[in-house]
């Protein structure tokens, strides 16, 4: 699978990439909210000019009485606010839709990433509703709110 979006294209991580990934999820600006995963299998490379600058991952929920799809991204903060984010948010959002026939979509960053908050503001999804001590902060170790978003296929800008 490949998606192309308007500045990246989203693909399956190849052999090798999981290092540079690590040292993404590593960068202490992603560090704030992503803790390095076991591995990167059924996550896709977020590919910017040739180079790998992150990775976004989805999760569906296959039972037709609920079906929906969920998303998680992370970028190197040497590409954050350019928009690249963003996009590959969006690429990937109107595949779920298009392409796998979900209606409703999910994301939960931070309740304090609002630089996350705004970028998923700008694809359509908007504010359901706070979630309490929903993870560990990577640093504190202390739980954090995150902010459960949505957006309905009709919404996907």
């Amino acid at each position: 699978m490949e998606l192309r979006g308007d500045d990246v294209v989203l693909r399956p991580v190849g052999d090798g990439e999981g290092e540079v990934l690590d040292g993404i999820v590593r960068e202490p600006e992603v560090a704030a909210w992503w803790s390095p995963p076991e591995d990167y299998e059924g996550m896709l490379a977020i590919v910017f000019e040739g180079e790998v600058i992150g990775a976004v991952q989805f999760e569906e929920e296959t039972d037709p009485e609920f079906r929906r799809a969920g998303i998680d991204i992370f970028l190197t903060a040497r590409h954050h606010g350019k928009g690249l984010g963003t996009d590959a948010v969006r690429t990937l959002a109107r595949w779920l839709v298009r392409e796998c026939g979900h209606h409703r979509l999910t994301i939960d960053p931070a309740a304090a990433n609002t630089a996350a908050i705004r970028s998923y503001g700008k694809v359509g999804f908007r504010p359901v509703g706070i979630m309490r001590a929903y993870g560990r902060d990577h640093q504190t170790g202390l739980w954090q709110d995150a902010l459960l978003m949505d957006l309905l296929a009709e919404e996907l800008t």
